[in-house]
């Protein structure tokens, strides 16, 4: 959640998609079945498009880049680049997987540290 609520508040994040957001669509959904969480994992969309989520994914240094998730340690991965580089623009969109979007899976790492990485990871997009 701290997570999310950072993201969301960034200059360089243009939207947060978590469960644990009061604002998410999903949230009374996580409310009722996750008891108010939203997870380890999701997705947000950085300014810039795909060649922001490119580079911000090549500029972390504490995440991983990998493609799996739920790891005790923190992964991130562009799938427009990656994981979907096979589909259409249209594909993209349509599977969730638009030129901005990047995912995490957040690790056991302090939040400190995880909010560190992506700060300098951000400056450089």
């Amino acid at each position: 959640l701290h997570l999310a609520q950072w993201l969301q508040a960034h200059p360089k994040v243009a939207w947060v998609n978590y469960a644990g957001l009061p604002e998410d669509r999903y949230h009374q959904l996580a409310q009722r079945y996750l008891g108010g969480k939203g997870g380890a994992v999701f997705t947000f969309g950085v300014k810039g498009g795909f060649e922001a989520g490119v580079k911000l994914v090549s500029s972390v240094k504490l995440f991983s880049h990998l493609a799996n998730i739920g790891d005790t340690r923190s992964l991130i991965i562009h799938p427009a680049s990656t994981t979907h580089s096979q589909l259409s623009e249209d594909e993209l969109l349509s599977a969730g997987a638009g030129p901005d979007v990047v995912r995490v899976s957040v690790g056991i790492e302090h939040i400190d540290d995880i909010l560190a990485d992506l700060e300098q990871a951000l400056a450089q997009v």
